[in-house]
């Protein structure tokens, strides 16, 4: 069962040592540089650590942008060991959860680097659509939470450890 817990002493060297594949290091920041900025935005910043039951398999962090005052997925990624599992699309599922729940957001927000087509094809998965705009080189995608929990599903995941 996937399921979401927080970043701990007990399991921090564990997600900073999370890695991507080469070909992907271009669209991904690494989870130590992500956990940077989660301290800098304590109250913006929701990381988590991504398990399949007791292994680690990847980090996602939803945000709180408060410039354009909306509610983002600000970075993510599975383990280069347990990618084209469906942790991805589960995780990412818990975290827009999570926030919905949480916040009562309305719209999740991401930005997808051109050319990162396996990101994009999981966020449109998930129901993220573009919405037209490129801020900082990336592809601004939208998911309602409207359409997503009528395309909802992933049984079988959990919250645990809200932080």
């Amino acid at each position: 069962m996937i399921s979401l817990k927080a970043i701990t002493r007990e399991n921090i060297d564990e997600v900073l040592a999370l890695r991507v594949r080469g070909d992907q290091k271009g669209f991904v920041i690494s989870t130590a540089d992500s956990l940077a900025k989660a301290y800098v935005y304590p109250d913006t910043a929701y990381p988590f650590a991504v398990y399949d039951e007791a292994v680690l398999v990847g980090f996602i962090m939803m945000g709180y942008y408060e410039l354009k005052k909306y509610y983002t997925l600000w970075e993510f990624l599975i383990d280069q060991r347990y990618q084209n599992k469906g942790y991805g699309r589960q995780a990412l599922k818990l975290g827009m959860q999570y926030v919905w729940e949480r916040f009562g957001a309305v719209d999740i927000y991401t930005g997808v680097a051109p050319g990162n087509k396996a990101a994009k094809h999981l966020y449109e998965s998930a129901g993220f659509k573009d919405t037209g705009l490129i801020e900082c080189g990336m592809e601004e995608m939208r998911c309602s939470s409207e359409y997503s929990r009528d395309q909802s599903g992933a049984p079988g995941i959990r919250m645990i450890g809200e932080g």
